[in-house]
């Protein structure tokens, strides 16, 4: 198993993390509990010492599961992570009514890696005028988590106020090779490589979107090692990396736990050969995109409900990557029936805002008729 040195913390941990919240589930939505303690048995036989789980994860189970599986391990064999639900914290007694539910779920006495989970900016002001910060800084001064850190989702303005605002012990960031100038991206990672900071990489599979294309991209992954899944490819990326500590990867499957300890037991970076081949796969999978739209909103509100720029993120998306399942989940869940484009009643208000001078009128008229007819399954 790749292990990394986090030389900021004296530790080493394996390049791969076992991400607890895509566990395996029974017909009625419950964790298939026999099946995910079996998927963390094999990772941690082959050398996984790092385990990610957090407060909301399956509803409130994973942290309990998790817990359980452990309890049969030496409690110094392996590193735990888990994180702090600032939608639910109000007050520092909140944070602390959850950090002792979390101990108490997870069987332990102390965390090993404590997260503010999920911070943007406004989480971030309301945390530190609540003096939640100051808590869990404390919480280290007394022993009862190790190293301090945070995940983040928000622009790179808001990554670069937050990561200089204390010496962190880590931060946890989504990166992979689409999202490099989204959120921290690129220069979230080179800042923190700066600062000396360990990064835990979540999302380096995109949420399953990088392991599998239309057929004409997978044939250009299969074309350098028909052995090798796709998946890989992007986790691979991401390993490459010299500053990334931590790939999390949440597995659903035994088949994808195996395949994930194929790539990191015998772990190598992307060849200089590899790594052109991915730009180019990027380069070409960007061309696809139909509309400049870049979500800036001023389009909305809508006289009509019509959710524009995400309309457009479906529609670019789907074109991106040629395939239904890249976008069922917004499509049919995210994106609500009144907020979709056959909505739109043509007045033109949008337009006359849009920066891009997009024209969002007829734009919208295909997004619905490419989904409605599915151009790609």
């Amino acid at each position: 198993m790749e292990k990394r040195k986090l030389e900021k913390l004296g530790i080493e941990t394996s390049l791969l993390g076992f991400g607890c919240m895509r566990f395996p589930t029974t017909p009625d939505g419950k964790i298939d509990e026999a099946e995910a303690e079996r998927m963390m048995d094999k990772a941690i036989a082959s050398g996984v010492n790092y385990i990610d789980t957090a407060y909301p994860y399956h509803n409130g189970e994973s942290e309990p599961l998790v817990g359980k599986v452990l309890k049969k391990y030496d409690r110094s064999s392996f590193y735990l992570a888990t994180k702090l639900p600032l939608w639910a914290v109000k007050s520092v007694d909140d944070a602390k009514r959850i950090f002792e539910e979390q101990l108490q779920r997870l069987q332990t006495d102390y965390i090993d890696f404590y997260l503010l989970h999920a911070v943007n900016k406004e989480k971030w002001e309301e945390m530190k005028a609540l003096g939640v910060v100051d808590y869990c800084a404390k919480l280290k001064e007394e022993g009862k988590i190790r190293y301090y850190g945070f995940s983040f989702h928000d622009d790179y303005e808001v990554f670069d106020e937050i990561i200089r605002y204390r010496d962190w012990d880590f931060c946890q960031i989504q990166y992979n090779y689409m999202d490099t100038e989204e959120q921290a991206g690129d220069k979230g990672y080179a800042l923190a490589e700066s600062l000396g900071i360990p990064l835990v990489i979540m999302e380096p599979i995109k949420g399953g979107s990088l392991a599998n294309f239309s057929d004409d991209i997978n044939a250009k992954f299969r074309e350098m090692d028909p052995d090798k899944s796709i998946a890989s490819y992007a986790l691979r990326w991401v390993g490459s990396h010299s500053n990334v500590k931590v790939i999390l990867s949440g597995m659903s499957t035994m088949q994808q736990v195996e395949d994930n300890l194929k790539t990191f037991i015998d772990f190598s970076p992307l060849s200089d050969e590899e790594e052109n081949k991915i730009k180019a796969i990027v380069e070409e999978l960007r061309s696809r995109v139909q509309n400049g739209c870049t979500g800036c909103r001023y389009c909305m509100p809508c006289p009509a409900g019509v959710n524009i720029p995400g309309n457009f993120q479906v529609w670019n998306r789907y074109h991106m990557y040629r395939t239904y399942d890249h976008v069922k989940g917004a499509w049919e869940k995210e994106l609500k029936d009144e907020e979709k484009a056959k909505n739109c009643i043509k007045c033109g208000k949008c337009e006359a805002l849009c920066p891009q001078k997009l024209s969002i009128r007829d734009n919208l008229v295909q997004v619905q008729k490419d989904l409605d007819e599915r151009i790609f399954a």
